[in-house]
This record gives C-alpha cells, structure tokens and sequence, in this order.
C-alpha cells in the first residue's frame, strides 16, 4: 500500500463522496481485500452486485483502490480489490476558493460524520456483546481548549502521530485478541 494520499481535485473528491462508495472504501479499509460479491454481503441491504462493480471501478479510476492479488481457490472470473493507500487526506484549503469545491467538500464531510456516526451507534446497540475488557476500553470522550490555529495544527499533528504509532504497532504485533478500532477525531472551533 502506498504512502498517504491527499485528495486535491474535485473530481476526485466528487467520486469519493458518494455514500455508497465510501461504504466500499471503509469495508475494503476493514477487510484488507474482498470482491465485488463480498462487498455485498458487508452491506446488506440488498444492493446489487452490478452496482458495487460499477461504483469499485469509478473509485479505481481516481485511484483510490486498485486491483488486488487474486485469493487462491476463488472464481478466477472475480476481481479482487483494495484500497490504494494507507490514509487519504482532504483538506478544506484546497476547495474553499470555488463555490463548487467548498460545496463538495461540506457535502462529503457530511457523509463522512453520518457514516462514522452510524459505527459508533452499532458499537452501542452492540456493546454487550464485546467483552468486559473492550467495553471497559472503549472511550466517548470531549475535551474544550483555547487554541490557536497554529495551536490546533499542532495539537492535530501530535494526535495523528500517537494514532500512526499504534496502527503500525497492531500491523506488525501478534495479531491475537486485536480487533479493528475505529478513532474518530474531530478539532474545529466553536462560537456561542
């Protein structure tokens, strides 16, 4: 997988803001590979597998996944897909100057917080079945400081690093009782 893709143009960032492809994006992110038919499966909720095809391959298009090795003992005819870097980057300075851009931007953060907020709502409705030790792990937490910007990208900066330290860590530890963690991290000033 690829180094950090910052997502700078607006088609790109117009073909990722579909819902429905950045549900695929997030299962292949949590899956590693999977095909068209498994991509299915995650959803559930009756899509077609034409469709999902057809959406993995305008996400390929602008290089957010690509084609993975083919699994030993699958359907030859199957493609096997992943996603095309480690982390994308989407900054709001890149799209503020046009209407369009800025536009495409709220719309797809939009999108982005119903999806992380829909994660962290199944984690609820299914948090007793998660043992003791995970329930006892998880956090829900808020924090309010007076910041400056600069203050902010530091803060920013320092918290990416933490989290990069421990994902590189979870990829080269034993993989015994390690589970996928979701760390949602929002920092944006407020008024009122």
């Amino acid at each position: 997988m690829s180094e950090p893709r910052r997502i700078a143009d607006l088609a790109t960032l117009k073909a990722f803001g579909h819902p429905l492809r950045m549900r695929l994006y997030g299962a292949l992110k949590m899956r590693g590979t999977a095909t068209a038919s498994q991509l299915v499966d995650d959803l559930d909720d009756g899509t077609a597998v034409s469709l999902v095809s057809y959406h993995l391959r305008k996400l390929a298009e602008h290089g957010l996944i690509e084609e993975a090795e083919r699994r030993e003992g699958g359907d030859a005819r199957e493609r096997w897909w992943q996603a095309a870097q480690e982390t994308l980057r989407i900054e709001s300075k890149d799209f503020r100057d046009s209407p369009e851009g800025a536009a495409a931007h709220t719309a797809l953060s939009r999108v982005m917080y119903d999806q992380r907020r829909d994660h962290y709502l199944r984690f609820l409705e299914q948090r007793a079945g998660w043992s003791a030790e995970w329930q006892d792990a998880h956090d829900s937490s808020d924090f309010m400081a007076r910041l400056t910007p600069d203050e902010l990208k530091d803060m920013t900066a320092e918290l990416h690093a933490v989290v990069a330290r421990y994902t590189e860590h979870g990829r080269t530890a034993d993989p015994e009782g390690r589970e996928m963690v979701g760390v949602h991290l929002y920092a944006f000033p407020m008024r009122g």
